[in-house]
């Protein structure tokens, strides 16, 4: 694919080029099937590797019958089962190693669920949603949309509080277009009578307080302050990215990729915004760190350096340290107080650790994320498993912030899960990361 273009994608949508090797294959298979019996063993030994896997069945084969959801991928592993990539140590050949690794070659689509609100919450009720929900015990995504005014305009980076008789709900701050999104009861699994709700905005010495009101029949609610905040020149970007061995059949691609990224941005912004670029690594418990943080800086070379000298090693197991790794990011850093954007750009393959503790964390980041202003964005890498896809649009939605992933389309890794959505459109990875920074920091 060359660079600027792009194309529509179906949900589980094949390019022609996959679907004429499948004929083919199916053909030779057919072809094989002819020979006589004598020679079945060597034929077994031959094309034993020449099986077609789906991008919906990410797991290891099983030969029990594969139970499937309503959006038609298969449910039948547990997150912290170990993909065959992990169970031979991390791992991977490049499908494609004579491809020169540059940037503008990853392929990827975006979907945001919190423009399509109403499509996410039938995915939340399908069987597949409600396994996920249970998995991370994100209950409910009883959601409140505020948009904040001073005078008509929109006010960026308010803060947005969500009460319930007096205690806090939900925090959030918004984005420059003036909206925030608060969430009632969403790690509350039992939840009959939700109440009523008041929503407190404050901006700069301005300050505004609702009148009761009921989530999620409310839906949306308009707060103008007569005063607001000057909008800041101040941009955050975070990339927190996996570098365990499962990662190793893209790493290199992704680093060049935001590698460009980077240097994109800062050109663009450079005579309008002050914009701070903080790279952070993680892989897992027990390898030779589990994080490898740097600070926010103005120095584009020094980033560019330091993703440089990553490398894809350790893991193991299937889940990796991506509980740590966040409460890093957002608690030993300095994230600006006052800022049009902060966004965390999330790159991985591989979901936390299933255990209680973990998953308890990991909701309370989700919130003290939101509260912080701070967009999670997720990355999705190849090896993505469907639970880890659910929790990354959990959190993505919860904090304001999109859903990323990578597509086949490149040629580039291992099979990329086909992402339970709608139409979306196949773009170059670092043209689509340039496209969503901007639209966090225009005006």
């Amino acid at each position: 694919m060359k660079e600027g273009h792009s194309f529509k994608r179906l949900p589980g949508q094949r390019n022609g080029l996959v679907r004429m090797a499948f004929v083919l294959l199916v053909m030779l298979l057919m072809l094989s099937a002819c020979s006589s019996a004598s020679n079945d063993a060597s034929r077994d030994a031959s094309n034993g590797g020449n099986r077609e896997t789906s991008n919906r069945a990410n797991s290891t084969e099983n030969s029990a019958p594969k139970a499937e959801t309503s959006t038609g991928r298969d449910e039948n592993k547990s997150i912290s089962e170990e993909p065959l990539r992990e169970k031979e140590g991390g791992k991977r050949g490049y499908p494609n190693p004579d491809k020169d690794v540059q940037a503008g070659q990853l392929t990827a689509g975006e979907w945001d669920d919190l423009a399509a609100w109403e499509r996410f919450g039938n995915l939340l009720n399908s069987q597949e949603g409600d396994n996920s929900k249970r998995v991370w015990q994100f209950w409910n995504f009883h959601r409140l949309e505020v948009v904040v005014t001073a005078n008509g305009k929109a006010v960026s980076d308010a803060g947005v509080e969500l009460l319930a008789g007096g205690q806090t709900v939900w925090q959030a701050r918004t984005n420059t277009e003036g909206k925030a999104f608060v969430f009632a009861a969403m790690f509350d699994q039992d939840t009959v009578n939700l109440g009523r709700y008041t929503v407190k905005v404050q901006s700069a010495q301005e300050s505004k307080t609702t009148q009761q009101l009921e989530i999620p029949q409310q839906g949306s609610i308009k707060v103008d302050l007569g005063k607001g905040a000057k909008l800041s020149d101040q941009v955050d970007i975070m990339f927190v990215v996996d570098t365990t061995g499962s990662m190793e059949d893209e790493l290199n691609y992704l680093e060049a990729e935001l590698k460009d990224v980077v240097n994109r941005v800062s050109d663009q912004h450079a005579n309008q915004l002050g914009i701070r670029i903080s790279a952070n690594f993680y892989r897992d418990r027990y390898d030779d760190y589990i994080v490898k943080p740097y600070p926010f800086t103005t120095d584009i070379n020094k980033v560019t350096d330091q993703f440089s000298k990553q490398k894809a090693e350790g893991g193991g197991d299937f889940p990796e340290a991506v509980n740590q790794a966040l409460r890093y990011a957002l608690h030993e850093h300095e994230w600006s107080e006052e800022a049009r954007a902060r966004l965390l750009f999330l790159v991985l393959d591989a979901p936390p650790h299933d255990e209680e503790q973990v998953i308890d964390e990991m909701k309370k980041l989700t919130g003290d994320a939101a509260e912080q202003g701070i967009r999670i964005i997720p990355v999705a890498s190849s090896g993505v498993s469907i639970e880890t896809e659910y929790l990354m649009r959990f959190m993505a939605a919860a904090t304001g912030g999109t859903y990323l992933f990578l597509t086949d389309d490149s040629g580039i890794g291992g099979d990329h899960l086909e992402p339970a959505v709608g139409e979306f459109e196949v773009k170059l990875l670092n043209d689509l990361l340039v496209e969503v920074i901007n639209r966090y920091v225009q005006e």
